[in-house]
């Protein structure tokens, strides 16, 4: 007997599983217990229900017809673009999902797969689960969750396949010389963008919880940043899909990314910001940003590079939060956890950032179909400025594409149901939408009134004090 065929690489299909699992485990629980913390108590169970119910649904859309669409054979529309914008919508639950894992239009183009199609199927499923989770934090404290269940599998067929396809399905944008190596423009600048969008369009949260959004538990926001952090090893270091040096390059480089952009962004709040200070969630901010911004580059880059990367793109996303979120625009769209500067605004800077300093001396694969390694150039080390363009044009593409999709989705929606939920659930947040509330409130824990219980030992007391 035989464990495996002989195409198979043992170390290649773990690495990918476990790289999948660490991607997983950045959306639930990650995301859900840091954008848990992060919100205001009374919406903490709604914000972890939506983030589960998210990650769940896009699991079924993705086997049903998403990854197919995604990572299939071209679903040709037009002329153009069109040629080579998604694929052909399929299932992968009544194929062999045991034979080789296999996407159409990069067939020579890149070694083959040495795993099977469910590991290729699982690791690109956390990465198309954790993108509606992340615009999440746009629209929390207000949407409807009905609205939310319908509006994921809608978002994830129509927006995020579309992406998958252009960039890393061998799509038009991928023929074109685009380079994403791990999902800023695929996941970040998408949910970015998508996230604005469903924010303006839904509305605001209500004026008193705009200005007292105060965190309601940040030690376990810390839990769920670590989280994200940590599995953004998987996030990176799976993408070249193979277990090999340019793997490891990309988490160190992950890292290296993540650790200058969150001091950098420190920095700025000591020197520039009004009250002078550095914060536990200014730092949070710059650490995302920072992983955000090198996850297009990670494994296209060198680690000087990636140094740059997260002191520019945490500076730059540090104005666009604290100078540009001030402005008439930014103030009217309520996007409750700034997704917009930390995911859009930095998933761009760091996608731009390629074109500046890719580095032809990184390999990626050796001896590639013409016997020469497969590597890329930027601006700065490749001499080949033409690449910013290029990331340019992708760029605009997603947020042109997405922003629409986006907003028809919800104005669809929006005929049948109601984006926002009544003022009066508003006000109870958990309770009103859940009937369940993150801190429950002493009475309910213990079957106790506290009042009554106040009552008794004080009398208990003044009793005692009479008979000495």
């Amino acid at each position: 007997m035989v464990p495996y065929p002989d195409w198979l690489n043992s170390g290649d299909n773990a690495w990918q599983l476990v790289a999948a699992t660490l991607v997983g485990l950045m959306s639930i629980p990650g995301i859900a217990v840091l954008y848990g913390g992060i919100v205001q108590k009374k919406w903490a169970v709604n914000t972890m229900l939506m983030a589960f119910t998210g990650f769940s649904l896009v699991l079924v859309v993705w086997v049903l017809w998403g990854f197919k669409m995604g990572f299939g054979q071209p679903l040709k529309l037009g002329p153009g673009i069109l040629r080579a914008a998604v694929g052909i919508p399929h299932t992968i639950l009544s194929s062999n999902n045991q034979q080789i894992a296999y996407i159409p239009l990069l067939d020579g183009t890149m070694p083959s797969f040495r795993f099977s199609e469910t590991t290729l199927a699982y690791f690109q499923f956390v990465f198309a689960a954790i993108t509606p989770l992340l615009f999440l934090g746009s629209v929390v404290g207000r949407m409807n969750f009905k609205v939310w269940l319908i509006f994921v599998p809608l978002w994830s067929t129509l927006a995020y396949s579309v992406n998958a396809f252009l960039l890393w399905g061998g799509g038009w944008w991928a023929q074109a010389g685009a380079l994403d190596f791990s999902g800023g423009y695929v996941i970040h600048l998408a949910a970015g963008t998508s996230g604005f969008v469903a924010a303006a369009v839904i509305g605001p949260r209500l004026a008193r919880d705009r200005e007292h959004a105060v965190p309601n538990n940040l030690p376990l926001a810390a839990v769920g940043a670590g989280i994200l952090w940590l599995g953004w090893n998987g996030f990176n270091g799976g993408d070249p899909y193979f277990s090999g040096a340019d793997a490891s390059l990309a988490v160190i480089n992950t890292n290296l990314a993540t650790a200058v952009a969150l001091l950098t962004w420190v920095i700025w709040d000591i020197f520039a910001s009004k009250q002078r200070k550095p914060t536990f969630l200014g730092g949070v901010n710059g650490m995302i940003t920072g992983l955000v911004a090198i996850t297009p580059a990670a494994g296209f880059v060198n680690s000087f590079g990636a140094m740059i990367i997260g002191v520019v793109a945490s500076s730059l996303v540090w104005m666009s939060w604290n100078w540009l979120g001030r402005t008439r625009l930014f103030q009217k769209v309520d996007d409750t956890l700034g997704v917009v500067h930390t995911h859009g605004v930095a998933g761009l800077a760091g996608g731009l950032l390629v074109g500046v300093l890719a580095d032809p001396h990184i390999v990626e694969y050796l001896g590639g179909s013409t016997g020469q390694d497969v590597t890329t150039a930027g601006w700065l080390w490749g001499h080949h400025p033409k690449q910013i363009l290029i990331q340019a044009g992708a760029a605009g593409t997603v947020i042109v594409w997405d922003a629409f999709v986006t907003f028809v989705i919800l104005r669809v929606l929006g005929l049948f149901m109601k984006l926002r939920l009544p003022d009066e659930v508003l006000e109870a947040g958990d309770l009103g939408v859940h009937d369940e509330e993150a801190y429950p409130d002493e009475t309910l824990v213990t079957g106790r009134r506290i009042d009554t219980l106040v009552e008794t030992r004080a009398a208990a007391s003044k009793s005692a004090e009479v008979e000495e």
